[in-house]
Formats: C-alpha cells, sequence, structure tokens
C-alpha cells in the first residue's frame, strides 16, 4: 500500500507544497523507508510497492520524477515504464531505475522504454540525490523552452535516414510547440539528424526550416515516436 502522509493539497504544510515531488515504486518496503529517510527533506515523497497503485498515484498525483524499481509483483517495472512512457499523461514524467539487476544487460533495455537514468543497488545516496536533481533540472529548463499542444499537423520531412540514404517522410504530429514538434514513424532516423520541415495541405507545401531530432523513444517498436526541435525558422510556424 502506498505511504502517504496528507490527502490533498490543502492539508500539507507550506514547505511541502513547494516542493517537488518524487513517486518511489519499489516492493522492499525497507528500501522504501531508507530512500524517504534520505530523499524526505528535500523532496515530497510518496511510495507504493505496488504496479497498479503506481499507475494511480502517477495519474493523480502527478509527480515530478520517478523512482522504479524492475522487480515488482504482478506487473514488472520494464512493463510498468513502457506504460508510463506511453501515456500522454505521464510520458513526460522522467523515470530513474533503481534495481539490483545488471546495467549490462538492463540498462540499454529501459532507456529503450523511456527511462532517463539507469542505477544499480546497493544505491550511493549521494550520487542518487545528484542525479535525481540533474533529472529535474532537465525538466525544468525543457518546460521552461517550450509549452507543448497536442495538434495534429501533416509535413513533410526531408532528410538522410541512418544509412546515409536520402529519405523523404509524411507525418503527423502529435505535439508541437513553438521551438519542435514530435511524431510517431517507423523511419531509421539518428539522434542529432537534421531535416528539412514542410507544411502540407492538399498539394500545397510551404518550407518552415530545419530541425533536429533531440529525442527517439521507444525505439525500434510500432510506438517508436520522434522529438524534433528547430535550429531555424524561415517560414510560418503554427505556433510562433
Amino acid at each position: 500500500m502506498a505511504a502517504l502522509c496528507f490527502d490533498t493539497v490543502g492539508d500539507l504544510p507550506k514547505k511541502a507544497q513547494t516542493m517537488q515531488r518524487i513517486l518511489v515504486v519499489e516492493d522492499d518496503e525497507l528500501i522504501r523507508n531508507v530512500l524517504r529517510r534520505h530523499l524526505g527533506r528535500d523532496y515530497e515523497i510518496i511510495d507504493t510497492g505496488d504496479a497498479t497503485q503506481a499507475l494511480a498515484l502517477a495519474l493523480e498525483k502527478k509527480p515530478h520524477c520517478i523512482l522504479l524499481d524492475l522487480n515488482l509483483p504482478e506487473l514488472s517495472g520494464l512493463e510498468l515504464c513502457n506504460l508510463f512512457s506511453d501515456l500522454s499523461a505521464t510520458r513526460l514524467i522522467p523515470i530513474i531505475v533503481i534495481t539490483g539487476q545488471p546495467a549490462a544487460i538492463y540498462k540499454e533495455i529501459c532507456e529503450k522504454l523511456g527511462a532517463v537514468d539507469f542505477i544499480e543497488k546497493p544505491l550511493n545516496f549521494e550520487d542518487l540525490k545528484v542525479r535525481l536533481a540533474a533529472a529535474l533540472e532537465k525538466k525544468r529548463a525543457e518546460g521552461r523552452a517550450q509549452t507543448r499542444v497536442r495538434l495534429s499537423v501533416s509535413l513533410r520531412l526531408r532528410g538522410t535516414n541512418e544509412l546515409g540514404d536520402k529519405a523523404e517522410l509524411e507525418v503527423t504530429t502529435n505535439e508541437v510547440s513553438s521551438n519542435g514538434f514530435s511524431c510517431p514513424s517507423m523511419a531509421s532516423l539518428a539522434k542529432d539528424s537534421l531535416v528539412e520541415v514542410f507544411l502540407t495541405g492538399g498539394k500545397e507545401q510551404h518550407y518552415v526550416g530545419r530541425a533536429r531530432v533531440v529525442r527517439i523513444e521507444q525505439p525500434q517498436t510500432a510506438r517508436q515516436r520522434y522529438g524534433f526541435q528547430f535550429i531555424e525558422k524561415t517560414g510560418q510556424w503554427i505556433i510562433q
């Protein structure tokens, strides 16, 4: 069961209301208590050892970061990580995997499923604090840089694929911002590769500018999605 100290924001002391919220998903109650003790002075901690309840807490409490163990009963941490990354309400929450499983085997898998960091047990709590702060700061910086809007926009992208061959893609965005967009695509594009972006409508197309691949979510799966950021805009974009 989740260890929750307060039911509503109104019940929280003022300091807690300003703290960033961390969801700890760990089936070992002792480890949850240790994490609460080490992190509780700087963050509001909510925790659970149940994967189903973890999903409910993430949707209800909207944590700023999730610390996720892989060895969970019923639903594995890998499945839960994939679910968090797939849901629009949770996929922008950074996930840090904390596990006794070897990084050599699981780190790349977790990154493909959307985790931003992978930390092996036994935990070094000072290192954990540094990496947690880094993940939160990166999320804050991304939030300041752009406000995303869920919007379907038809685009044509021209660039080169991972093999170096010219590629022209017809895509539809699922999110746009003033300086970028994201879209699903099964194309093979490398991170940091550049594409020319055209707005399309019927037979007409309008050149917008050039964009860089800044993230690849769930690569090599049916849900593969790319995040693009404009490096230059010479034409009109959906959001100015």
